[in-house]
């Protein structure tokens, strides 16, 4: 019980902190986090090492990415390319249908891509969208991020759902299959949420002005700066799926290393550097673009670092074994997976971590929740999966990207991500219940 009211006081310490009294996020994610370990007993070295190793973890994992995919977003911007490719993209789609697109385009990009780094190569180009559409910004950004994040936790080769068909011992195939069709159909009313109710929020959007706002840059170069460092990342995931069998071919040391993210991003950097009209100090120096990138990322970077220490605070004090000691001997079916990964995904931010732990924990449990024939351990892999995005707040460093890249303040980012991941949540399990129900009675 103690790890209950340390988190609700850590959570309330948060929500206080940054929304009443303006503190910013990183001291108070960090100081929350802090508290919450003397609270549940940690000794202090455990402390500290939460501290140091939850933001280093996630700075290894996501820094860099943040990093280039400001400075891609930034030139993009004052290059005039960003608006180039809204131009062309609304005059493709239509202004109507913005919502959908960018949500369809977050759901197959994140098939490959992790959510963080594709929400960052899109941002911008979202934000242009949005502002040449006139449409909500709030909207097309819950759109992006809802259609991210279905994929993320529920369709292979995302590392998540990966690891935990194979903990599980779901077929792939069938991971995949299913998770397409309940992922998709778990949208339409994240689709409606958008486009209705996200939308109504207010979030400013503030192009850049001082940049060529005459030039503009060629619509092939432009695109080739985002959708190359994409199909890199994905050239990397096609050679290393395992019924592929391509790590031996030749090019595979070469799609190995330029197709991890960080060098991908890297290279879409690079690409970016050709968007100008002249390349000079304007562009590269610290006080030019590049400079005016390190001042957007170094607070971006720091709060999900924060988050980050927050998240490693909560994993390290115990919490997974309480609540396997809280819920392993409720036979409840596909609920107690979906209720076990809401847990920890709520209390510890990482859908991926929530996706692994909940596997493991629930994989000696199969036989006795009745899941254990093929069809069920696919959906039990599908309801971990949809736990998972329950639900994205201020301890996921998701959360952070999103509210520091589109300028939402925390109360907002409540309003979009965290009520918008849990409609997905929900109504994901829902369809799950829903098919299998229909499969027993078929059968």
């Amino acid at each position: 019980m103690i790890y209950v009211i340390a988190l609700i006081l850590a959570l309330a310490l948060i929500i206080i902190g940054i929304v009443r009294f303006k503190i910013h996020p990183f001291f108070v994610l960090l100081f929350a986090a802090i508290g919450y370990g003397f609270i549940t007993g940690m000794e202090v070295n455990q402390i500290i090492s939460a501290v140091n190793d939850g933001f280093g973890s996630i700075m290894g994992k996501i820094g860099l990415l943040i990093f280039f995919g400001v400075v891609i977003g930034v030139v993009l911007e004052k290059s005039g390319g960003a608006v180039v490719i809204a131009t062309r993209l609304i005059n493709l789609i239509g202004e109507k249908s913005i919502h959908l697109a960018m949500m369809l385009t977050g759901y197959l990009l994140s098939i490959p891509v992790f959510a963080d780094s594709a929400f960052i190569i899109m941002n911008s180009l979202n934000k242009a969208l949005s502002d040449k559409a006139k449409v909500s910004y709030a909207g097309t950004t819950a759109a992006l991020a809802l259609g991210l994040t279905a994929t993320h936790v529920m369709v292979p080769p995302t590392p998540g759902p990966i690891v935990a068909a194979g903990i599980l011992g779901a077929e792939l195939g069938n991971v995949i299959v299913w998770g397409l069709l309940i992922s998709s159909l778990a949208l339409i009313p994240c689709f409606i949420f958008a486009k209705k109710i996200a939308s109504k929020i207010e979030v400013p959007i503030i192009m850049e002005t001082s940049g060529d706002t005459l030039h503009k840059p060629k619509l092939s170069l432009a695109l080739l700066t985002v959708i190359i460092p994409i199909v890199l990342i994905i050239l990397k995931s096609v050679f290393e799926y395992p019924e592929f069998d391509l790590t031996s071919n030749g090019m595979y040391p070469v799609i190995q290393f330029l197709g991890s993210p960080v060098i991908a991003l890297l290279v879409g950097v690079l690409l970016a550097l050709f968007l100008p009209k002249k390349l000079d100090e304007k562009v590269y120096s610290a006080t030019g673009w590049f400079g005016d990138a390190v001042r957007v990322a170094a607070p971006i970077i720091l709060i999900t670092g924060a988050g980050g220490i927050f998240g490693a605070m909560l994993q390290n004090s115990g919490m997974a074994g309480f609540i396997e000691a809280y819920f392993k001997d409720m036979s409840i079916g596909l609920l107690l997976p979906f209720l076990l990964a809401a847990c920890l995904k709520t209390a510890q931010g990482s859908s991926t971590v929530a996706l692994i732990t909940t596997a493991s924990i629930v994989a000696p449990l199969m036989v006795g929740l009745g899941l254990d024939d093929p069809f069920m351990r696919t959906m039990t892999v599908l309801a971990i999966g949809a736990g998972s995005t329950v639900v994205s707040h201020a301890n996921d460093s998701f959360f952070w990207v999103l509210t520091q890249l589109t300028g939402m303040d925390v109360k907002k980012g409540n309003q979009v991500q965290t009520m918008g991941t849990l409609i997905l949540g929900v109504s994901a399990i829902l369809i799950i219940f829903s098919i299998t129900k229909i499969v027993e009675y078929s059968s």
